[in-house]
C-alpha cells in the first residue's frame, strides 16, 4: 500500500513539473490491468459479512465458557473455575479450554496468566479442532456399502438376510483378486436390506468387539512372557479418551476401538499396558521396558494420536 501510494505522490510531482499540453488520443483497448483491478473488485464488491469474516480473528469458545480472552488474533471464550489445588491450571480438551485457579488467586493474576500461556493455548486449541474436523470427516453413514476401517484396513459392509453365518449376526469375506486400490474385505451384516443405520451400526460393532476379544487376548499372551510379567483378566473399555489402562492386580482394559488400527500400533498398547506391570509410571525406565518389544514405539504412538477414526 505504502509503495502504491508513493506512485501516486511521484505521479503528480511530475505532473505538477511538466508543461501542460493536450492529452493524446488513446487507442482503445480491452486489456485491463490485472493487479489493480482485482484489488478494487473486492475492494467494491465483497460483501460487509464477508469482509468481516475475512477481517475476524478466530475464534474458540467453550460451551460453559464464563469469560474470555484475546490471545493474539484468536477470542478465547474459556470456563473458569475454582478448585483445591496449589496453582493455576490448564486443560485443553474436545470442548475447549477449562482454567482453574485456587480461591486465593485474583482474576487479574489468572488473566495475566492466560496471556502468558496464549502461544501454547492457541496451538493446542488449533489442533483440537483439526482432529475434531478430522473425527467428523471419518463419521460413517451405517447402510448398505458402507466403510469402515479394520486393522488398518477399509471394511464394505454388505446387508445379507439370507447368508448362513458360522458367526452370530455377521462375517469377513475376503477377495483375493481385488484389483489394486479397491477393498478386499466386506463384511456381511444378517440384516434385511431395509434396516436401520442404528441396527447395522449396533451389529457391526457387536462383530469388531469379538474381533477385538480375540485379538487382544492373542497379543497379552504373546507380550506378557517377552516381558516377563502375568496378566490377570482382559476387560473391554468405550474410553473416550484412554486406549487402555493396567491394574497392578493384573487386570487389563484395552479400546475395542484398537481394532480399527493396524496390528502393529495395537501391539503398541498392548506391550504398553504389559509394561505397566513391571513399571507404573512414565519414567525413562518405564519407556525402556517398552522398547524391549516395541523398539519403534515412539513412531507407532505418533500414529496413535494423529489417525482420524470413526465416531460411535
Amino acid at each position: 500500500m505504502l509503495r502504491l501510494l508513493q506512485l501516486t505522490f511521484d505521479f503528480f510531482e511530475s505532473a505538477a513539473a511538466a508543461p501542460a499540453s493536450p492529452p493524446k488520443p488513446q487507442p482503445p483497448t480491452t486489456r485491463r490491468p490485472r493487479g489493480r483491478i482485482a484489488i478494487e473488485k473486492v475492494a467494491t464488491t465483497a460483501q460487509p459479512e464477508l469482509l468481516d469474516a475475512l477481517c475476524a480473528p478466530a475464534a474458540f469458545r467453550h460451551p460453559r465458557a464464563n469469560r474470555e480472552a484475546l490471545l493474539g488474533d484468536s477470542v478465547v471464550g474459556y470456563e473458569f473455575r475454582r478448585a483445591r489445588r496449589r496453582s493455576i491450571g490448564f486443560m485443553v480438551g474436545p470442548e475447549g479450554l477449562t482454567v482453574s485457579a485456587p480461591k486465593w488467586v485474583p482474576l487479574h493474576e489468572v488473566d495475566a496468566a492466560v496471556q502468558s500461556k496464549s502461544g501454547w493455548i492457541v496451538r493446542k486449541l488449533g489442533d483440537a479442532h483439526e482432529r475434531h474436523r478430522r473425527i467428523e470427516s471419518a463419521r460413517i453413514e451405517w447402510k448398505e456399502g458402507a466403510t469402515f476401517p479394520f486393522l488398518g484396513e477399509p471394511v464394505i459392509v454388505v446387508l445379507d438376510p439370507r447368508h448362513g453365518f458360522d458367526e452370530a449376526g455377521a462375517v469377513l469375506h475376503t477377495d483375493a483378486a481385488a484389483l489394486p486400490g479397491v477393498p478386499r474385505l466386506t463384511l456381511h451384516v444378517g440384516l434385511p436390506h431395509g434396516a436401520a443405520g442404528a441396527q447395522i451400526r449396533d451389529a457391526v460393532q457387536a462383530w469388531l468387539m469379538r474381533q477385538a476379544k480375540r485379538l487382544f487376548t492373542e497379543r497379552l499372551a504373546h507380550f506378557a512372557p517377552l516381558l516377563r510379567v502375568r496378566w490377570r483378566k482382559l476387560a473391554l473399555s468405550n474410553a473416550g479418551t484412554r486406549w487402555g489402562t493396567a491394574h497392578s492386580d493384573g487386570l487389563i482394559r484395552l479400546n475395542w476401538r484398537l481394532v480399527h488400527f493396524r496390528l502393529p500400533v495395537i501391539d503398541y498398547v498392548v506391550a504398553h499396558e504389559l509394561s505397566h506391570l513391571r513399571v507404573m509410571d512414565h519414567s525413562p525406565r518405564f519407556w525402556d521396558t517398552v522398547g524391549t518389544v516395541v523398539p519403534d514405539y515412539a513412531r507407532l504412538r505418533g500414529q496413535l494420536k494423529d489417525e482420524a477414526l470413526p465416531p460411535w
